[in-house]
């Protein structure tokens, strides 16, 4: 089920983006009077499993989904319908309109994803508000796992600084981007009631990119064991524990924070625990066994989150805001790609990668900012000088415009094909990559 879930989200996400990203060159390929002939979510080799023709334009369902495409009269792309480009030019077709519509029409596409990105990412602040957790509340500092040591924490640190920013919201994915993104060369922490500087390792860069790594957690905040609130007729309410409870020992072995409870404890069903709780100053100790699903019933005392809403007319500017941060990341980490501080081969991955973002839980806060994610990644991939590729086709209609010069339909097709080449070259390695990841 939760595979299945994951499957649905993806679709889902991906059918939204393709429709708006082939829609924005359909609506610019008709705002000039181009004819669009064919307008598909999916691809459709040989068969499609739903079309119809309206006007001009077939509308339809691929069976491969593996993205989707209009086909716009008398251009040269991945349908290589050559026998349309060998007949006179009509003035309905891509090839008669002046290089700047032209130019237009390539880039409505990847318009499209930006606007939606970041339209998307300021809705999300409008509807669900910026929640985070402020670093002052985590008292008793953090607790770190193997990486986290490697790097120099320690528990207990409490985070003052990354690189000289200070860590006033709590995060630990905002280490890794640091690393890896902004290059800081240390972490300033409080231990031990003295700042102490932590000078990073540039192989952390490469280190924390690499697909091994993704969704490392690093460090987590030190909760204490206080529970908050029972669930009905749990196997922990009929234990005796109470709200205010706080655990200090499980099969006699002392725990004091949330972490180590939960290393010490399996989601086996019906399986009994001898637990200890400090309740009003005295210790007891009770026994608890697991319900039908490895489950105690018992809801922790959590750290306070503040939440911040926000008004449509604050929301969207800041939205606009993290999209273009989030894009600038993305051409840092092609600069460091590219000087080998971070792996191609390790960041690359398939279409199961991509799933992989999606939760195993329906969250549409979640679907939302995954799907404005991706929007922003297609339109910066799509915009690559990559013949086939949207990019591509602007490298040369910008040529065209600069020289006055027309590239032949030649050298279109072949330029394209050999993009096509490429491209599903590059598909097979990055979905060939999450299968050799997933039998290792």
């Amino acid at each position: 089920m939760d595979i299945l879930i994951i499957i649905l989200q993806f679709f889902l996400s991906l059918s939204i983006l393709v429709v708006l990203h082939e829609g924005g060159h359909f609506a610019a390929a008709r705002w000039f009077n181009t004819r669009v002939e064919k307008f598909y979510l999916f691809f459709d080799p040989w068969f499609s499993i739903a079309k119809k023709k309206i006007g001009d334009t077939e509308y339809g369902i691929g069976w491969l989904p593996l993205g989707g495409y209009v086909k716009i009269s008398g251009m040269v792309d991945e349908s290589m319908d050559l026998e349309q480009m060998k007949q006179p030019a009509e003035p309905w077709e891509f090839r008669s309109k002046p290089a700047w519509q032209r130019l237009i029409i390539m880039l409505g596409g990847v318009t499209v994803n930006f606007i939606l990105g970041f339209l998307i990412f300021g809705l999300i602040l409008v509807v669900w508000g910026d929640s985070y957790i402020p670093s002052s509340v985590v008292k008793e500092g953090i607790y770190v796992d193997s990486i986290g040591r490697s790097i120099g924490l320690q528990d207990g640190d409490k985070i003052l600084a990354l690189g000289g920013a200070p860590f006033e919201k709590f995060d630990s994915r905002k280490l890794i981007r640091s690393i890896v993104i902004d290059g800081i060369s240390s972490i300033k922490v409080q231990r031990n009631g003295s700042e102490v500087d932590i000078p990073i390792d540039k192989k952390w860069v490469t280190e924390l990119s690499s697909h091994k790594n993704k969704g490392v957690l690093i460090f987590g905040p030190r909760m204490p064991l206080e529970v908050q609130k029972l669930v009905k007729g749990s196997p922990a309410e009929l234990a005796g524990i109470q709200p205010g409870d706080r655990i200090i020992s499980i099969n006699d072995e002392p725990v004091k924070y949330l972490h180590e409870f939960s290393q010490k404890i399996h989601p086996e069903p019906q399986k009994s625990y001898v637990v200890t709780v400090l309740r009003n100053g005295n210790p007891k100790r009770l026994e608890i066994t697991t319900d039908s699903k490895g489950k105690f019933g018992m809801y922790w005392k959590m750290l306070d989150v503040k939440k911040e809403k926000y008004s449509i007319w604050k929301a969207l500017p800041m939205g606009v805001t993290r999209g273009i941060k989030f894009l600038k990341d993305q051409l840092v980490g092609f600069k460091k790609m590219f000087s080998g501080e971070i792996k191609a081969s390790e960041s690359l991955g398939g279409f199961a990668t991509i799933a992989q973002l999606f939760p195993t839980t329906w969250d549409w806060e979640q679907f939302w900012k995954i799907t404005a994610v991706l929007s922003l990644i297609l339109g910066f991939m799509n915009l690559l000088p990559i013949p086939a590729l949207d990019g591509g086709h602007v490298m040369f209609l910008l040529y065209e415009m600069v020289s006055g010069k027309k590239p032949s339909d030649k050298v279109m097709e072949v330029t394209t094909m050999i993009g096509m080449i490429l491209l599903f070259g590059l598909l097979l390695y990055a979905n060939g990559m999450d299968i050799i990841r997933y039998f290792k």
